[in-house]
């Protein structure tokens, strides 16, 4: 059975990387005997350039015909004084609206070989394994009214959740951990808003259908605090929309470098979008030194929850394992006086090994 698959490249070195991951696409499909449909779509600033809007309703219709959707990142300095409707941030807030994915998958673990990279001690660092299930089309980034009033005095956001919203997620962090490690920590302020502690009522009237899962309750400081000083503690962390924006990337220290985490948004009946953490790197992009692995990563996670391969995401997963143990580096992970290769260097690397894992 043929799938569909959009990569939407982006901006900077999103460009250069799902480069590398589509020819990741195409070896997967060979070694296994698969049938993709790649098709490519624009967004971000980019697709303003070209169309006057950094989501044109044609790369939202290849999206929703789609099985899976790989996105390289958006934005750059250079679209910076755009107003907020049409920068590129604006496309990929409006992909993750249009495609209805809540729930953002932040895997959070680290690597032997590059604990080093982390400017946290090793001994914290050991058996770290963690994701963040980030709650990602509601709340402060998309409640109305948000606007300067007063003229011009005073701003207002709004922070609004439905039940519904909050139950979805919540749901899809219980699985998760019910498939790992049976712990379930939710992150709140209820302490102080009132959307916080319907979070808590949910969490808690949904825990009496997983028996089977530990539920903690952390307000938001404190597990910032916790993520740096006992971070192999948790298991899976559900959270709100800035909540978890804000504590994946911290979260992202202890793996030595953003330039490993990957991402997927998933939701109900229509694709998942995967997508590396980092962003453009406009300072880097077409020096072809960009790291890929945290796209390749994505990949792995689109292969394991859209497209139902988990035998590949595997190979995927423990090539790049191998190939860091090896000491192989590109510019982000390498050491002040340490050697790395660039981009397609270290695709091919890691190609080669998930070739001869899945022969």
């Amino acid at each position: 059975m043929t799938k569909r698959i959009v990569i939407l490249p982006g901006d900077g070195i999103g460009r250069e990387v799902t480069a590398e991951a589509r020819q990741l696409l195409v070896d997967v499909a060979a070694a296994l005997g698969l049938q993709w449909e790649l098709d490519e779509g624009l967004i971000g600033g980019g697709a303003y350039e070209e169309t006057g809007t950094p989501l044109p309703e044609e790369t939202v219709a290849k999206c929703l015909r789609a099985d899976a959707v790989l996105l390289g990142a958006v934005g750059g300095p250079k679209w910076d004084s755009l107003p907020g409707d049409v920068r590129p941030e604006a496309g990929l807030l409006g992909i993750r609206k249009r495609l209805n994915v809540f729930a953002n998958l932040r895997p959070i673990r680290t690597w032997p070989g590059l604990m080093l990279a982390s400017p946290l001690k090793s001994e914290l660092l050991e058996g770290v394994d963690m994701i963040i299930v980030r709650e990602l089309t509601g709340g402060l980034y998309f409640g109305q009214p948000k606007a300067r009033v007063e003229g011009g005095q005073a701003v207002v956001d709004t922070l609004y959740y439905t039940r519904g919203e909050i139950e979805r997620v919540v749901r899809q962090a219980f699985s998760l951990a019910q498939g790992r490690r049976r712990k379930l920590t939710s992150v709140d302020k209820a302490n102080v808003l009132e959307s916080s502690r319907m979070w808590r009522e949910v969490v808690n009237e949904l825990s009496a259908e997983y028996p089977d899962v530990a539920v903690e309750h952390v307000l938001v400081d404190n597990a910032a605090m916790q993520l740096v000083t006992r971070p192999n503690s948790f298991d899976v962390i559900v959270t709100e929309n800035m909540f978890g924006d804000i504590l994946s990337d911290e979260a992202a220290v202890l793996t030595g470098s953003i330039g490993m985490l990957p991402s997927a948004s998933i939701g109900g009946e229509g694709p998942g979008l995967y997508e590396p953490v980092h962003g453009s790197a406009p300072d880097i992009a077409g020096q072809g030194i960009a790291n890929p692995l945290a796209t390749f990563l994505s990949v792995a996670m689109m292969l394991r929850h859209s497209l139902g391969y988990p035998q590949a995401a595997d190979a995927i997963e423990a090539a790049v394992l191998a190939v860091i143990e090896q000491g192989v580096r590109t510019r982000d992970l390498a050491g002040s006086n340490q050697a790395f290769v660039g981009t397609k260097e270290m695709s091919e690397l890691v190609r080669a090994d998930v070739r001869r894992r899945l022969a």
